[in-house]
C-alpha cells in the first residue's frame, strides 16, 4: 500500500512538469515548450520520419530494414535516409529561423498520425507545418504548410534535402515533365550508402490548392514566390517519397513516381487514405481507459508508436527504437518476440505475423550459425539485420552466448499457432520449431543423475555472464521443446524422444524456496527480470506461492537506476494475476513514467537513459495493460478472457480487438 501511494503521488507531480502540456485530450499529445526536445517518429512501417523543434525542419529519416556497414562499430547499421521534407520559408524577404519564432507548440496526433507544429512570425504571418508519412502509401510522405498573414505579404518557399553523412556521392536534379497538356516538376536527389551496398533516391514536387505555381530551382533547393493578402489562409504541400535498391530495381525512377501520384491524387485525397488507413487500424486494434486521461494517453501512444514501426505482410519485425533513431544500430533482438509481439498479436495479428516471416526468412542463416559453434538445428543471432548472420558487436559476449533468443522465436511461431490454431501455417512453418528443438538436444549437457543442464550462458539478466543453468535460458528451452512435440503430435509428424526426456529433466535450481536465477546465485544486483519471466510470459513456474515468493524476492534485485523498462510491466503482469491491485498499478505506473521523457513522452529505455524511444518498453507496459488488468491469457487453445483486475484510478478498461473474433472485453 505504502508503494502505491508514493507512486501515484509521483505520477501527479511529475506529469504536468515533465510535458509542459498546455492542454490536453486523449488522441492528441501538445507541447509548447522546446526545452529537452525528443521527438516523435512519424512512421508508416517502412519509413519512420521524426520531428524536430525547429521549424519546417525534421530530425532525420529511418528506412526499414535497410542495412549497411558501420565503421564506428564494424557492424551493420540502419540507414538513415535523404531528409526531403524541408523547407525554407522566408517573408517579406526575412527568412523564418529557429530563434525568431514566438508561440511555438507542437501537436501529435495519435488517431490521424501527424505532427503539426505552429508559430508566429513578428507580426506578417502565422504558420502551420504538418508532417505525416502515409499509411496508405508505405514510400511516401508529405508535408502541409498552412500560412495565415497578418497583413499583405509575399513569401518565397523552397524545398530543400538534407543528406546525412552516412551517404555518399549525392547528387541533385530538378526537371519538370510532361505528359500531354500535364506539366510534372520534380525535384530529386540521389546517394549511395556508405559502401555501396544501396542507392537512395528521394523526390519532392510541390501541392496547391487551386493553381500550380511555377517553380523554379536555386542552388540546391526549389521553390516558388507568391504574395498573400492579409487574413486570407494560403496553404501548399511538399510531397513525394523515398525508395532504395533493396526494395527497388530502378530506385530512382520510382521515387519520381511518387510526386508525381501525389500530384494527380492532390492534398485531400492523399491526406484521406492516410486517415482512413489509421483509422482501420484503431478500429481493428484499440485500448481505452475510462477515468484517467494520463494513462490512456500513455497507453495509446505506446499503441501507436508499435503500430507505426511495422506493417503486415512486409516480412519485417520491430527494432528496440523502432523506426525513431539508429540506437542498436536498428538490429532485431529478443525484444521483438519477447515483448512487442504479444501485443501485436492480441491487436494487430497480421504485423506479429511479419515479425515470424523475418525469422523464417532467415531460417537457414539461423541453422548455419549453430553449425559454425558446433551445434545442431538452428542458433538464431542475439542481433538481426538483412542478412540472418550474428550482427553484434564481436566483443558482446551476447552475441554468442546469449543463446535464450532461439527459444524466444520458437516459443512466438507457436504462440501464433495456438491464436489462429491454423494447421496449414503450422505445417509451413514446423521447420522453425524443429530446427530449433534439434538444437536445444544438442546444446545441453547430460548430468550423472540423468537431469539436463546449460551450461557457459548470458541469460536475459545480461550482468551475469559465463553462467550455468540461467533460469529464463532453461526454461524458454523447456517450453520450446515441449511446444515442438505438440506441434509434432497435431501435424503427425515423428517426435524425437530427445526433445521429450531434455524437456523433462532439464534442472531449474531453487535455493530455500527462491528458484535461483542460476546456478550459484547469491543474491546479486539484476539487469531485469529473469526468474519471474518463468510465471510469465512462460508457463513453467504456475504455482501461486512460488510465483509470491519469486516476486517479493527478486522485484528488490533489479538494478533501479540502469534496468530497463520492461521487468516492471511484467511484474505489473504477475501482480494483476495474483490480484494485487495496488502492486500491479504501482508497478504499470513505473514501466512507463521514470522513461518518460518531453515534451510527449516519449520512452527511454531506463530511468538514467536518454535514448527513446524505446518500443520494448513500450511493448511490455501493454502487456501490463492487456495480460494483466485485461486478465487475457495465451493458452494452448487460444485466447482466454479472465475476469481481469481495474486498477482504482480506473472507471473501466476496453480492450477492441482481441483475437481471431476481433472480440471486444470491458472490465469495470
Amino acid at each position: 500500500m505504502i508503494l502505491y501511494k508514493k507512486v501515484f503521488l509521483i505520477l501527479l507531480l511529475v506529469s504536468p512538469i515533465v510535458f509542459g502540456q498546455t492542454k490536453s485530450d486523449e488522441w492528441h499529445l501538445y507541447a509548447n515548450s522546446r526545452a529537452n526536445y525528443y521527438g516523435v517518429a512519424m512512421a508508416n512501417g517502412q519509413i519512420g520520419i521524426v520531428t524536430d523543434d525547429t521549424p519546417l525542419k525534421t530530425k532525420e529519416i529511418i528506412l526499414n530494414g535497410v542495412y549497411e556497414g558501420s565503421p564506428e562499430n564494424g557492424i551493420s547499421r540502419i540507414v538513415r535516409g535523404i531528409e526531403f521534407l524541408n523547407l525554407h520559408l522566408s517573408v517579406n524577404n526575412q527568412e523564418i529561423k529557429s530563434d525568431n519564432i514566438d508561440n511555438w507548440s507542437q501537436v501529435v496526433s495519435m488517431k490521424e498520425g501527424t505532427s503539426t507544429t505552429s508559430f508566429a512570425f513578428k507580426d506578417l504571418v502565422s504558420v502551420d507545418y504538418t508532417i505525416l508519412a502515409n499509411r496508405a502509401i508505405p514510400y511516401s510522405a508529405m508535408a502541409i504548410v498552412e500560412i495565415t498573414p497578418k497583413k499583405d505579404v509575399e513569401i518565397i518557399a523552397n524545398n530543400y534535402m538534407v543528406v546525412p553523412d552516412e551517404l555518399k556521392e549525392a547528387k541533385s536534379q530538378f526537371r519538370v515533365l510532361k505528359d500531354n497538356q500535364y506539366l510534372m516538376p520534380v525535384f530529386g536527389t540521389t546517394a549511395k550508402t556508405l559502401f555501396g551496398k544501396y542507392i537512395v533516391s528521394a523526390s519532392t514536387t510541390f501541392l496547391f490548392d487551386g493553381q500550380n505555381e511555377t517553380l523554379k530551382q536555386t542552388g540546391n533547393e526549389v521553390g516558388f514566390s507568391k504574395k498573400l493578402l492579409k487574413g486570407k489562409k494560403y496553404r501548399f504541400a511538399i510531397a513525394g517519397g523515398i525508395c532504395t535498391s533493396k526494395d527497388f530495381t530502378d530506385p530512382l525512377n520510382e521515387s519520381e513516381r511518387q510526386p508525381i501520384y501525389a500530384l494527380q491524387e492532390g492534398i485531400d485525397k492523399l491526406v484521406d487514405k492516410h486517415k482512413n488507413a489509421w483509422a482501420e487500424l484503431w478500429k481493428t486494434g484499440d485500448i481505452q481507459i475510462e477515468g484517467d486521461l494520463d494513462a490512456q494517453q500513455r497507453v495509446r501512444f505506446a499503441l501507436y508508436n508499435l503500430y507505426s514501426f511495422i506493417r503486415p505482410e512486409t516480412r519485417q519485425s520491430v527494432a528496440p527504437m523502432g523506426l525513431t533513431s539508429q540506437g542498436y544500430n536498428g538490429h532485431i533482438f529478443w525484444d521483438a518476440e519477447l515483448w512487442m509481439y504479444p501485443t501485436l498479436l492480441a491487436l494487430q495479428p497480421d504485423m506479429a505475423k511479419s515479425c515470424l516471416d523475418y525469422r523464417s526468412d532467415r531460417l537457414q542463416k539461423a541453422k548455419q550459425k549453430a553449425t559454425v559453434y558446433g551445434y545442431k538445428g538452428a542458433m538464431f543471432p542475439w542481433e538481426s539485420d538483412d542478412t540472418g548472420e550474428e550482427a553484434t558487436t564481436t566483443w558482446a559476449l551476447t552475441g554468442i552466448f546469449e543463446q535464450h533468443i532461439t527459444a524466444d522465436v520458437s516459443i512466438a511461431f507457436w504462440n501464433y499457432y495456438t491464436y489462429t490454431q491454423d494447421k496449414t501455417w503450422l505445417k509451413k512453418e514446423w521447420n522453425v520449431l524443429k530446427e530449433t528443438a534439434d538444437f536445444w538436444v544438442s546444446r545441453v549437457i547430460k548430468n550423472q543423475d540423468g537431469s539436463y543442464s546449460i551450461l557457459n550462458v548470458v541469460g536475459a539478466d545480461e550482468y551475469a555472464q559465463h553462467i550455468d543453468d540461467n533460469a529464463f535460458t532453461n526454461a524458454s528451452a523447456i517450453e520450446s521443446l515441449k511446444n515442438t512435440v505438440k506441434a509434432a503430435t497435431i501435424l503427425g509428424e515423428p517426435v524425437d524422444a530427445r526433445w521429450i526426456d531434455v524437456s523433462e529433466h532439464l534442472v531449474i535450481h531453487s535455493k530455500n524456496g527462491i528458484t535461483q536465477n542460476y546456478r550459484g546465485y547469491n543474491g546479486q544486483m539484476i539487469k531485469q527480470a529473469d526468474v519471474n519471466l518463468l510465471a510469465y510470459p512462460l508457463h513453467v513456474i504456475t504455482n501461486k506461492k512460488q510465483i509470491e515468493k519469486d516476486l517479493e524476492y527478486y522485484a528488490a534485485k533489479i538494478d533501479p537506476k540502469d534496468g530497463p523498462a520492461m521487468a516492471s510491466g511484467v511484474l505489473s503482469v504477475l501482480y494483476a494475476r495474483l490480484g494485487d491491485r495496488e502492486k500491479a498499478y504501482s508497478y504499470f505506473v513505473k514501466s512507463y513514467m521514470p522513461n518518460s521523457r518531453p515534451p510527449f513522452g516519449v520512452f527511454s529505455e531506463s530511468a538514467n537513459s536518454n535514448n527513446p524511444y524505446f518500443a520494448t518498453g513500450a511493448g511490455a507496459m501493454l502487456q501490463a495493460v492487456i495480460y494483466g488488468f485485461g486478465g487475457v491469457e495465451q493458452t494452448d487453445q487460444g485466447l482466454k478472457y479472465n475476469k481481469g483486475l481495474l486498477p482504482r484510478q480506473w472507471k473501466s478498461l476496453k480492450i477492441i480487438g482481441l483475437g481471431v473474433d476481433n472480440k471486444t472485453i470491458v472490465i469495470e
